[in-house]
């Protein structure tokens, strides 16, 4: 069952070939085997995820035929879950226990799916390789001395180990689409408000974005469906008429102009990274898409802006984590001063020390002007480069990481590499466009990515043509030999 794709896993449930109850065990049971080796799961909610599949199945007796009904999934722990511990990878949220649910898990509640518990992630989604959690590290499946990506490493790797069928991630960097690509499995990054983000715990809140992360583009678009809407709670959510994200899939790719930046095949992208990718594009070319250079100028300018605004915006949101009304607490604190000192030092790991730290001077007296407000405006600029871009393409296309899934530890202690890891992602969240990752082939037995980018709200065009593209390859049928 756990090689299925979620259409065949819903065909499986209204045949009665097998029920939700049998599914939901089926995947937990893997999860028992095997995440021991790969630590994806913070949380498992077995007792909740085995009353939610006798529900589901209930409603399938009753003839209810909500496409996602009675299929296990899991959510990223930075989506709040009522009664349900909600860490954000961060010892200062160990003990945090949310009061209600996010918006995306009111609505996969909803659409009827099976939680079946909560992923790793860097601590606050701070971090490109899931080293920074709490936790522990997540290992990459396909081998576990790699990382899986971050931030949203644990859901990755669920999905390629096939733990779950399907995950939530968030994206404020490239934190869906980087471990997607170095776990070969397909994720999405919507454009900005498409999915709420009340009750997503904030890093930066211009920036952050829900989406779907599972094995294929037609699995992403039945997923999407049931996590994307309006939400009158979040101030930054779009009021747009309902989408059917399906409805464009086996749309012919015949005239489909594709842009290809120089900027994201110059120096820093690995000779085989940049083969493997070159040959996907090639694929599109065979189907009847032209290709075309494009120019972003300002694309190499994304790196530093993005890491004034996020850790400026960072500084902003973490300051509520103070030791009084919720989360980690330090023991005997001497004065209020004491408190907040010691909580805080004691609370967050060194990473999101190092961004608080970079955010609050930024936004400090005498600088705002020389650092943040900069930043603001080079945003502008990158986003205007797509803007002409896209009057010129339908879609743009290149690497997702410079490199493969690199080994754990190897840069865990030079902040600045890793942060040249997001170096093709950051871009997109700056411009608040949707853009996605695909498998797209190997390199020394790792997973490489394709990414594809498009203009605001081409999320259902996006999906097509990661679609078409896998109805012609295999990468995404690809899976890690140790977890068969």
């Amino acid at each position: 069952m756990h090689t299925q794709s979620l259409t065949e896993l819903a065909q499986g449930l209204r045949s009665k070939q097998f029920s939700s109850v049998e599914l939901t065990q089926h995947f937990l049971a893997r999860i028992k085997r095997y995440d021991s080796q790969l630590n994806c799961f913070i949380t498992l909610t077995e007792t909740q995820a085995l009353a939610q599949a006798k529900a589901a199945d209930m409603r399938l007796a009753q003839g209810d035929s909500s496409p996602l009904l009675g299929i296990p999934m899991a959510h990223k722990d930075i989506f709040c879950t009522n009664g349900i511990k909600t860490s954000c990878g961060s010892k200062m949220l160990d003990n945090f226990i949310a009061p209600y649910d996010a918006h995306v898990v009111q609505k996969c509640a909803t659409s009827g799916v099976v939680m079946l518990g909560k992923t790793n992630m860097d601590e606050f989604a701070m971090g490109s390789s899931n080293e920074t959690s709490f936790y522990g590290p997540v290992k990459n499946p396909w081998d576990t001395q790699a990382v899986p990506g971050g931030s949203s490493g644990g859901s990755a790797a669920a999905v390629a180990a096939r733990l779950v069928p399907m995950a939530t991630g968030t994206d404020t960097g490239g934190s869906i689409r980087q471990p997607a690509a170095l776990c070969g499995i397909s994720g999405l990054k919507p454009t900005y408000g498409l999915v709420s983000r009340y009750g997503m715990i904030a890093f930066a809140s211009s920036l952050d974005q829900g989406g779907p992360m599972a094995r294929s583009a037609e699995d992403l678009a039945l997923f999407f469906n049931a996590m994307a809407g309006y939400d009158p709670q979040d101030s930054t959510s779009l009021l747009r008429d309902p989408e059917d994200y399906t409805a464009a899939l086996g749309q012919s790719l015949a005239g489909l102009k594709i842009g290809v930046p120089k900027a994201f095949f110059g120096e820093g992208l690995d000779a085989q990274v940049a083969a493997v990718v070159q040959a996907a594009i090639e694929e599109f070319k065979k189907a009847g898409a032209e290709l075309y250079d494009i120019e972003l100028p300002n694309s190499h300018l994304s790196v530093p802006a993005y890491y004034i605004i996020a850790p400026a915006e960072c500084s902003s949101n973490l300051a509520r984590y103070d030791g009084v009304r919720f989360g980690y607490r330090c023991e005997q604190p001497k004065d209020l001063i004491d408190l907040y000192k010691r909580s805080r030092a004691e609370g967050f790991g060194a990473e999101v020390k190092r961004r608080i730290m970079v955010g609050t001077y930024a936004l400090s007296a005498g600088y705002y002007d020389a650092y943040y407000l900069k930043a603001q405006q080079i945003r502008r600029l990158i986003s205007d480069d797509f803007k002409q871009a896209f009057k010129q393409v339908d879609v743009i296309m290149g690497p997702v990481s410079p490199t493969p899934a690199f080994n754990l530890g190897e840069k865990v202690d030079d902040p600045v590499t890793m942060y040249l890891s997001d170096i093709y992602t950051i871009a997109i969240n700056l411009a608040g466009i949707p853009a996605m990752s695909i498998p797209a082939g190997f390199v020394n037995d790792r997973p490489i990515g394709l990414q594809l980018i498009g203009n605001y709200f081409s999320e259902a065009k996006l999906l097509n043509i990661a679609h078409q593209y896998q109805q012609r390859t295999d990468w995404h049928l690809q899976h890690p030999k140790a977890f068969i």
